[in-house]
């Protein structure tokens, strides 16, 4: 009965039935049916779980501007990241669900607030629900570019729902080596899954496209955070972007690790990175020709900048 009443508050179930009787929207393709309330990893169930959705000023300058970025921060997550700085809604599951009518309203709401778009942060798990909600959204006047914010760890044929309705991916590409994908974040052929579904972003939105303020209205922006002890890997990382996509492209290149949750007692991770490896990487993003992008100071490692989940525009 409880799943039935779920039903009735999703206007067009068709994406969602599709998706979720067997649920294969990400690489563990767990196959479970989320529709009678099966969990597979990620934990999530019919309905879209959000922590928060608010102003956030913390991205991207092109991104975040001076008015903000509409964040709506997703609960769970289809990877386990030892090093989360979200852990409080990615592990352990803060938030609330809210019907597609909810969801689509709080886009509405945040650009009612004059965010400069609607960024959706971790939203792998719920892409068809998500796709739901824009749809019905974009019929009731939402009109700003649409920010899909995700760890990497995506399958092609789930992007493809998102195609139309997503103007800008920004991406995570974190590692090189299946090894360190598999201690860290337990995501087998993490960097095999990620760069096919980079790829598939290109193609759909292309080289970044800013208006006159310098706000990106369209494109791909690609993030790679430094990890201690892997400026080998990233260095690999970096090659990886220069062949394959075009100069154009910016890469962010985030100094902000600290070691948090379980990554406090895991010897290799459990220091910040040295000014150091900082410096070898960005000397290796010049060295090899890369031109576009955005690096945070050394200085930035520091939790400070994780958001203070308190259910924000969701209640």
């Amino acid at each position: 009965m409880l799943t039935y009443v779920k039903i009735l508050w999703v206007k067009n179930m068709t994406l969602i039935e599709e998706n979720l009787n067997s649920c294969n929207l990400c690489p563990n393709m767990c196959g479970v049916d989320r529709i009678k309330g099966e969990i597979g990893i990620c934990n999530s169930g019919i309905l879209p779980k959000v922590s928060m959705a608010s102003l956030h000023f913390w991205e991207e300058p092109c991104i975040s501007g001076e008015l903000g970025s509409g964040a709506v921060f997703f609960s769970n997550c289809n990877l386990s990241c030892v090093f989360c700085q979200n852990y409080k809604i990615s592990h352990e599951g803060f938030g609330n669900e809210v019907s597609i009518e909810k969801l689509s309203n709080i886009f509405l709401d945040l650009q009612n607030q004059r965010a400069l778009n609607i960024n959706l942060v971790s939203a792998t798990q719920y892409i068809p629900q998500v796709a739901e909600a824009l749809l019905l959204a974009k019929k009731s006047g939402l009109d700003i570019p649409v920010v899909y914010n995700t760890n990497g760890y995506e399958s092609v044929e789930a992007l493809r729902i998102l195609e139309g309705l997503v103007d800008v991916y920004l991406p995570d590409l974190k590692y090189y080596n299946n090894k360190y994908a598999c201690e860290y974040s337990s995501a087998p052929d993490y960097f095999t899954h990620a760069t096919k579904a980079i790829l598939e972003m290109y193609t759909q939105v292309g080289i970044p496209r800013y208006n006159d303020d310098g706000i990106i209205q369209k494109g791909l922006i690609i993030r790679h955070l430094l990890l201690p002890g892997m400026v080998e890997d990233s260095k690999k990382v970096l090659r990886w972007i220069k062949d394959n996509l075009p100069i154009e492209i910016p890469i962010s290149i985030m100094a902000q690790y600290t070691p948090v949750y379980k990554a406090k007692s895991i010897k290799g991770i459990n220091r910040k990175i040295t000014e150091k490896e900082y410096t070898r990487v960005i000397d290796y993003f010049f060295d090899i020709g890369l031109e576009n992008g955005f690096v945070q100071d050394y200085e930035s490692a520091t939790s400070d900048y994780t958001p203070d989940f308190d259910l924000t525009g969701v209640k």
